[in-house]
């Protein structure tokens, strides 16, 4: 569904609406490359140096992997958990968790990505400070402008897909799938999408 914004249409968020991203939490996060490009290796498919099923990172693919390592750098509330970089598509564990030692004031998550002024028209519809969506905007313009220097035709699918995290036996299967992903790969990526969702 499209919306009008400044004349534009845009893509609807694919956030729950019931749920404030902020909120402290776990969520299993989903990020493609645009047309799902392999941008990032490739899953090794016999034995060799590399295990069967095994992900072989090239340099934009150790970058996703590096930046994504770094989140909690410039997130101080943010912690990783289970994470995996695929061919096309990443996936990955962040747990939200802000308490006292996490100054609300500080500026460390305009680091990785430069935050719109408030004035600004398009602050409105931008992710909101401290939540799930400023980590995966930030993320994803830090792999984009370091990718494209090796790679000028990398890009991100527009959006990403979440899913909280609501019990322990969730979290298991979730991190238990992350793990299993790439020894999936060669059975799994003839489906629909190949990604689950």
């Amino acid at each position: 569904m499209t919306q009008k914004f400044g004349g534009k249409y845009r893509i609807t968020s694919a956030r729950a609406k019931w749920w404030n991203y902020a909120n402290d939490g776990e969520y299993f996060v989903t990020i493609c490359t645009k047309n799902r490009e392999h941008f990032f290796g490739e899953i090794s498919a016999r034995l060799s140096a590399y295990r069967q099923g095994e992900m072989v990172l090239n340099k934009i693919g150790k970058m996703a992997q590096k930046f994504w390592m770094e989140i909690p750098n410039h997130f101080p509330f943010a912690f990783l958990d289970e994470f995996v970089v695929m061919p096309n598509h990443m996936h990955g564990i962040i747990t939200i968790q802000k308490n006292a030692n996490v100054n609300a004031n500080a500026n460390e998550e305009t680091l990785h990505a430069t935050s719109l002024p408030d004035n600004n028209p398009y602050s409105k519809i931008s992710p909101k400070k401290y939540s799930l969506s400023s980590i995966i905007r930030s993320y994803k313009s830090a792999v984009t402008k370091n990718a494209k220097k090796i790679n000028p035709q990398f890009a991100w699918q527009p959006r990403f897909h979440d899913h909280i995290i609501r019990n322990e036996k969730s979290l298991h299967n979730i991190r238990n799938y992350i793990q299993q992903n790439p020894a999936m790969w060669h059975r799994d990526r003839n489906k629909s999408n190949g990604i689950w969702m």
